[in-house]
């Protein structure tokens, strides 16, 4: 059977198996990919390229050579209706806090009928800079162990968890800067989206239900109880997200995990007298820019999604949960 659906992989995004961008050459193989990025700028260093985390397996003056396996350089599988697909970026950077530029690089294949990914696995594993390891995945109701369902009633809730192993370094605070719900796993221009945090940590969503962040077991995860919508109803949805990893003695107003209220308003997850850090949730918080632990400084960050998941219409819910603002 795998030997078949092997056989019959799509490369939708591509013309063919070798499919050629304008600097771009990509062969999807059965579970590895060998990419060759051809430069043309004469002063560009072939070596600061990266597919993922990533170094080139070689390169030369012109050409930086990739050859690699799926379950290397922070490939993120994704499961969605008939098809499975592997995706990834490849940047180019010439200082360590900047990126030129981004490439998406997909291989997609169709999914065989008695094929479906395992729930217990984490929706993406990304190791960065000291092997710090994210972890985005739908849970329980009590948040004890991975979800059994990936289908939700309107006005149900959807426990999400996302975490950071910090192995040697220093106890961090993790956050959800922004998220935002979508009914295709790339966000694109002019997506329709629902938003669900904004503002850099505050949960807009519990404005219009009852979604609020649950009280933290540990530092390094953050718990969401969030209220199924009617956005994307009977569809498959995405949840996107950007997830922060930071210094705890660093919090500011751009750091934060903010949720409202109907009785005291905004409230601040981490420390109730300091909720005045949510008071630019009806305005604009300021940001400050997430710079590289490796160089001594605050945090990490790392976008990441979640699904697909499907929200079913359930009669008798708490209305709030059918509004669907969308930005």
């Amino acid at each position: 059977m795998m030997a078949f659906f092997w056989q019959r992989a799509l490369f939708v995004s591509l013309a063919a198996a070798m499919s050629v961008y304008a600097d771009m050459k990509l062969d999807c193989g059965t579970d590895s990919v060998r990419l060759v990025w051809t430069e043309g700028r004469s002063r560009a260093d072939t070596s600061l390229f990266r597919l993922g985390n990533c170094f080139p397996t070689s390169f030369s003056a012109t050409e930086a050579f990739f050859s690699v396996d799926f379950d290397d350089c922070n490939f993120r599988r994704i499961v969605t209706g008939d098809r499975l697909m592997f995706t990834n970026d490849l940047t180019y950077s010439s200082s360590p806090d900047s990126v030129d530029f981004t490439r998406p690089v997909v291989c997609e294949y169709e999914r065989p009928e008695d094929w479906y990914p395992r729930l217990h696995a984490p929706i993406f594993n990304t190791f960065g800079l000291g092997d710090l390891e994210f972890h985005f995945g739908l849970m329980n109701a009590d948040f004890s162990g991975p979800a059994e369902s990936t289908t939700f009633p309107l006005g149900s809730f959807i426990p999400i968890m996302a975490s950071v192993a910090q192995e040697t370094h220093q106890p961090l605070l993790l956050f959800l800067e922004e998220c935002v719900a979508a009914t295709t796993p790339e966000l694109q221009p002019g997506s329709t989206l629902y938003p669900i945090i904004a503002n850099e940590g505050c949960l807009v969503d519990s404005l219009v239900s009852r979604s609020k962040f649950e009280q933290r077991q540990k530092s390094s995860e953050l718990r969401l109880s969030l209220q199924a919508f009617r956005f994307g109803l009977g569809e498959e949805v995405f949840i996107h997200c950007k997830l922060v990893a930071w210094d705890p003695n660093g919090q500011d107003n751009s750091k934060k995990a903010c949720h409202y209220d109907n009785e005291h308003g905004w409230e601040q997850l981490d420390n109730s007298a300091s909720r005045y850090l949510c008071a630019c949730c009806d305005s604009d918080c300021k940001s400050r820019r997430v710079r590289s632990l490796a160089s001594g400084k605050r945090g990490m960050a790392q976008k990441a999604v979640l699904g697909p998941l499907t929200i079913t219409d359930s009669p008798g819910m708490d209305p709030a949960c059918t509004l669907a603002p969308s930005i």
